[in-house]
């Protein structure tokens, strides 16, 4: 029996039921009285109070990444390790694999090792991530859940960038090469993308899902090139430089034939043969942020359930930036 049984039976907080029970003078009469009944027909054994609500703290808050192998996290993990070890606490990377059933087994795992989690772009469906965020202290990263605390980039404004960039580039239409299908970010992605190809004078294909890998990407230019693009946009950074590795060795130039754009600003966009046009936003400061807000949750509630809220301050969009390079240019005279 615990705070928690005590709490649902009197209808209060574990924190009221805590001052009732051990701070009795912090709280009136009649809360008092009403505590102190429902702790009695429930069996409560107030001598474990002050441990069921405050457990003593781990220090350790878990990151769980979609892809560890994918370099997009490198700035995210540097920013929130930094951060955490600013705050005196141990920050344990988790790679998921880029599947929801290693995700949430690794989260099931931690549960009682870790104070809170850092969850970078969660392949989870919503209904799960509040259910977690029932239990645990959660924040988002590149995931956007209404009722969870979460950062992510402004992909509204980014994807409007490259719209305008490719139409000002004299391009008609674009085709692009979509990652995972459980990539929230790559969904919005496509959908602003999409939605606003139109209003700059473009057309929107799609193609894929495709693995947003190095690998992946001589597939993704083949089957591209079946309708004769001018611009292809990847889902990331390493998907679109297996799309210009596979042009190169058809004959296909970039950008004189075809202009290609990723996301993400990997450290090699600019280091390939052909230097990539891609957006960019600043990874450090959305891991630093996600940690920042996750140690606020922790002490401002410090018993181990999660804190769903729908406070604005608790979903904080990041600007981007159209970074430009050579891959992209005017587009062919067909």
């Amino acid at each position: 029996m615990t705070i928690y049984d005590v709490a649902r039976a009197a209808g209060v907080a574990p924190s009221t039921v805590s001052r009732a029970l051990s701070n009795p003078d912090r709280v009136s009469d009649a809360m008092r009285q009403r505590v102190q009944e429902a702790a009695d027909a429930e069996g409560y054994e107030p001598r474990t109070a002050a441990r069921s609500l405050r457990p003593a703290p781990r220090q350790t808050i878990a990151m769980v990444l979609a892809d560890i192998t994918n370099p997009h996290f490198i700035k995210i993990i540097r920013g929130a390790e930094l951060r955490a070890k600013a705050a005196g606490f141990t920050l344990v990377v988790v790679n998921a694999e880029e599947s929801p059933q290693i995700e949430l087994t690794q989260i099931r795992g931690l549960a009682q090792k870790v104070d809170g989690f850092v969850l970078t772009s969660s392949r989870l469906p919503d209904q799960e991530l509040l259910a977690i965020g029932q239990q645990h202290k959660v924040v988002l990263l590149n995931r956007d859940v209404p009722g969870l605390t979460s950062v992510r980039l402004d992909m509204a404004h980014g994807c409007r960038q490259i719209l305008e960039h490719l139409a000002s580039l004299g391009h008609r239409e674009f085709t692009y090469c979509a990652g995972p299908p459980g990539s929230w970010v790559g969904s919005l992605r496509w959908a602003t993308l999409r939605d606003g190809a139109k209003e700059h004078g473009l057309t929107a294909h799609r193609i894929g899902p495709y693995a947003p890998t190095v690998a992946a990407g001589g597939v993704a230019a083949d089957a591209a090139l079946r309708s004769n693009p001018t611009a292809l946009v990847a889902h990331n950074d390493m998907l679109a430089f297996g799309m210009m590795k596979r042009l190169a060795s058809r004959g296909v130039p970039v950008p004189e034939q075809v202009s290609i754009v990723g996301f993400d600003n990997n450290f090699a966009a600019e280091l390939v043969s052909t230097p990539l046009t891609t957006l960019d936003g600043p990874g450090a400061e959305v891991g630093a942020r996600g940690v920042d807000l996750l140690l606020r949750s922790i002490a401002e509630h410090p018993d181990r359930r999660g804190t769903v809220t729908d406070l604005p301050n608790d979903r904080i969009t990041l600007p981007t930036e159209l970074i430009l390079r050579e891959s992209s240019g005017l587009a062919p005279d067909r």
